[in-house]
C-alpha cells in the first residue's frame, strides 16, 4: 500500500470518531492548547483523551510543540485539505457543472439577459 493511501487511511479513521472531531473543533476555536485545557472541554478521562489525541497525531491532524515543559497541541489542516481535493473537491466540480447546465436550460440562451 502507498503512503499516499496509508495517509488518507489514518486520516479517515481518525475524523471517524466523533469524540477526535470534537478535540479539532476545540483547537480550532483555539489553537496550541495543553492537554489539560482540551479535558476541560471533553466528557472523558485524561487517558482516554490522550489515546484520541495520540491518533490524531499519528493521523498528523494535531502537531505539538513543546514550550517548556508544556506541550501545546495546534490542529495541522494539511491533511483535511488533501482529502477535499481528493475525494470531495471532484464531486463538486460535477455538482457546479450541473447546476450551471439546469441554469442555462432554465434561462435560455441569452444568459439571463433581457
Amino acid at each position: 500500500m502507498s503512503k499516499e493511501i496509508e495517509g488518507a487511511d489514518l486520516v479517515f479513521k481518525a475524523l471517524a470518531d466523533p469524540s477526535r472531531r470534537k478535540v479539532l473543533d476545540l483547537l480550532y476555536l483555539e489553537n496550541g492548547q495543553t492537554l489539560s485545557a482540551l479535558c476541560e472541554q471533553l466528557d472523558m478521562q485524561r487517558q482516554s483523551a490522550t489515546q484520541h489525541i495520540d491518533i490524531l497525531i499519528k493521523a498528523n491532524l494535531v502537531t505539538v510543540v513543546w514550550r517548556g515543559r508544556e506541550k501545546l497541541h495546534f490542529i495541522n489542516p494539511v491533511p483535511i485539505h488533501e482529502v477535499y481535493e481528493r475525494w470531495v473537491r471532484k464531486f463538486e466540480t460535477n455538482r457546479l457543472g450541473f447546476l450551471y447546465d439546469l441554469k442555462v436550460q432554465l434561462e435560455g440562451e441569452n444568459d439571463g439577459k433581457k
